[in-house]
């Protein structure tokens, strides 16, 4: 298979590390000219840096903007007025009980993980419709499907991005553009190893850390291990393709089998 986005303009959310980071290296390697994002431009720089090192051919583009405001969208447009392919990768998340989560931390999960790829996806899919080309994403999670109990604000968010993923699709129905969301299963990333640690002894070794987080909080996991986030950028470069030309409307799982359905 020959994933070839040469001539291709992209744009990733949150994309100075993690996940974010590895599909902005994965889609430059395939060739496109990608746009690295966050709210802080020498981040932004550093982690370009660091792209270049593993992709030194890439093309990156720095697009330091706070994309979960109005005025941090016009300013991503303003560096790049089209894009072939969005990636809306941006979120937080956290654990809290949820019965102790307040008004403004439901409207931030939802401004930040939701209307943010939202209003990028209003920017961006018109120019996507008339071009006769496009690909949109929306990097969900298991949690959309299998809401856990300690973090239910956040699972909420990613269902949601799974309606907006579907309701899109619709509204570009015919048009040469697919839209699609990604569940990502949990994944290995600084903000999730810190997270592991507030459930496991801070004392154990990481592997053993990572072992017993997943037998006792996610043992769904037919992986039995945290995803690389390389495993989620695969699919993401796939579906960014001339070869995910009919995958449309869907929401794809890389999560490890730990969501227990066939479907969704």
């Amino acid at each position: 298979m020959r994933l070839d986005l040469t001539g291709r303009t992209a744009l990733v959310t949150g994309s100075t590390q993690g996940i974010g980071a590895a599909i902005a290296a994965g889609l430059a390697r395939a060739g496109a000219r990608v746009g690295v994002n966050g709210r802080d431009r020498a981040r932004v720089e550093e982690s370009i840096g660091r792209l270049r090192t593993d992709v030194p051919d890439g093309d990156f583009v720095a697009a330091a903007a706070d994309v979960a405001t109005e005025e941090g969208a016009a300013r991503i447009r303003e560096v790049l007025p089209d894009v072939d392919v969005l990636v809306n990768n941006l979120g937080v998340f956290g654990a809290r009980d949820a019965l102790d989560i307040p008004d403004d931390e439901w409207r931030r999960y939802f401004e930040v993980n939701v209307l943010a790829a939202v209003r990028l996806t209003r920017l961006y899919l018109p120019g996507m419709m008339e071009r006769g080309w496009g690909r949109v994403q929306y990097i969900a999670s298991d949690s959309a499907v299998a809401i856990p109990a300690e973090m239910i604000h956040y699972g909420m968010s990613k269902t949601a991005l799974l309606a907006v993923g579907r309701g899109f699709a619709k509204q570009a129905a015919g048009t040469g553009v697919t839209v699609n969301s990604v569940i990502a299963g949990p994944t290995r990333t600084g903000g999730v190893e810190d997270f592991v640690y507030e459930l496991v002894d801070r004392d154990l070794p990481w592997d053993e850390a990572q072992r017993v987080f997943m037998r006792e909080h996610r043992p769904q996991s037919l992986l039995q291990r945290l995803i690389e986030p390389e495993e989620i950028a695969n699919m993401v470069v796939y579906l960014s393709s001339d070869l995910a030309s009919a995958t449309t409307g869907g929401a794809l799982r890389v999560d490890g089998g730990y969501v227990d359905a066939i479907l969704p």
